[in-house]
């Protein structure tokens, strides 16, 4: 499949350009906002570089698109209103274009806790509630998706083994950026996660596994 990386220059981006570049049944769409992260793109292993900016018109970026990896956001400690336009707008942006696109398959990268937004931190609510309204009107859209939830993101090397549930009962650990890229590229091609909402945590299982028994 051709895979759309949208916020490849981002952190868990990257790796997922990487991972999808080194897939021998893939090739990686890296979805970029200036012209000089192309270099960087390339040496990941991107086939294609695509300009574009969430904040605009970015419909020429699905062309020739099979699947998408959402992997951009504003972080959670920007001003609310690019969180709004970014994981909000942005992301129903990337829904609906997928969808006039003919775009198989559609992974976004969340947030845990993004159904309850409330019930987290204050400071995060406007976050987590831009999540949640992205990831809503992606279960309502005609997309085969996989929405992915990560906990508390580190910058660490991959472990390569995830705890992974539609609900995880504790939540107190965290998943490397790299993991998360991982089972992204994994799930592109895992019947199992169609159609699924799915928390994320490090664990003891190997991705693919933990995929495939995650309900």
């Amino acid at each position: 499949m051709k895979v759309l990386i949208i916020g490849a220059n981002g952190q868990v981006g990257r790796h997922a350009v990487r991972m999808v570049g080194l897939s021998t049944i893939h090739e990686a769409r890296a979805m970029i906002r200036d012209e000089d992260q192309r270099q960087a793109m390339e040496e990941l292993g991107a086939e294609e570089i695509v300009i574009g900016n969430l904040e605009e018109d970015f419909s020429h970026a699905f062309e020739n698109t099979d699947a998408v990896i959402f992997a951009a956001g504003s972080g959670p400690h920007t001003g609310k209103d690019k969180t709004v336009d970014v994981d909000k707008l942005g992301a129903i942006k990337s829904i609906e274009e997928a969808e006039k696109a003919g775009v198989q398959r559609y992974i976004m990268i969340s947030a845990l806790g993004a159904d309850h937004p409330e019930e987290g931190p204050e400071e995060l609510e406007h976050y987590m509630q831009a999540k949640k309204d992205a990831d809503d009107k992606l279960r309502n859209s005609s997309l085969n998706y996989t929405i992915l939830r990560p906990g508390k993101l580190v910058n660490e090397p991959a472990r390569g083994k995830i705890t992974a549930k539609t609900s995880l009962d504790n939540t107190d650990s965290d998943i490397p950026r790299e993991d998360v890229a991982a089972v992204a590229s994994a799930s592109l091609t895992i019947e199992e996660t169609n159609h699924s909402v799915i928390e994320i945590l490090s664990g003891d299982e190997a991705i693919g596994t933990a995929l495939k028994s995650f309900k």
